[in-house]
């Protein structure tokens, strides 16, 4: 398996009335964050938060290219975020064990933090069209270039591990500093990766290794 340490180019916050950062995704633009009872946009360029969402958010985030997707304990709700309004709500395939959430090929991909696995789920209805098990607890979930990755973290430990969508073997691990937490994942589609850092309140950027 490929190891390297974590290259950690920025963090961001910790943020006001943040306690904990769940999930992370991006749009494009801003990386957005699950911050328990918002979901908040942060301009990575000025580390500056420019909007809020007040919805529950305590676990993994997505986009799919139109609309958020925000894990709320035991379900996945769909987000307008022109409006914040919520205009679907599925189950959630871990019953609120569930931990991060990506968008790809159509589908969301929903990590099931101590079961140790990934789901592959329809997005209109929550079906489980694919489970993946992984050998380490399961935080953010993200796809780089038809890669899978995931986070992980265990006691004082966590990194980011690509493993095979087929066998869930781990392929590749980047290690991150004893005691820095990394609960969302998300791929910019350039050179980072956008952590949760759970209850430091942060976010931290990542430099993708080549």
């Amino acid at each position: 398996m490929k190891h390297s340490t974590a290259e950690i180019i920025r963090e961001y916050g910790p943020f006001p009335d943040t306690n904990n950062v769940a999930g992370v995704t991006w749009d494009g633009k801003h990386v957005w964050f699950a911050a328990g009872d918002r979901l908040n946009a942060l301009d990575p360029a000025t580390g500056e938060t420019v909007r809020s969402i007040d919805i529950a958010a305590d676990a993994g985030t997505a986009f799919d290219g139109r609309h958020l997707f925000q894990i709320a304990e035991d379900r996945i709700q769909k987000i307008d975020p022109k409006t914040g309004g919520v205009i679907a709500t599925i189950p959630a395939p871990g019953g609120g064990g569930d931990s991060g959430l990506a968008w790809a090929e159509g589908t969301l991909w929903v990590g099931h933090y101590r079961e140790r696995k990934i789901y592959q789920i329809d997005p209109d209805t929550g079906a489980i069209l694919r489970t993946i098990e992984t050998t380490r607890f399961v935080t953010g979930v993200t796809w780089v270039d038809g890669e899978l990755w995931h986070g992980t973290w265990e006691g004082d430990e966590s990194d980011l591990r690509r493993i095979d969508p087929q066998t869930g073997e781990a392929l590749e691990r980047i290690e991150l500093p004893a005691g820095t937490g990394v609960s969302g994942l998300e791929f910019d589609g350039g050179e980072q990766f956008f952590c949760g850092g759970g209850t430091s309140g942060t976010v931290r950027a990542v430099r993708r290794p080549r």
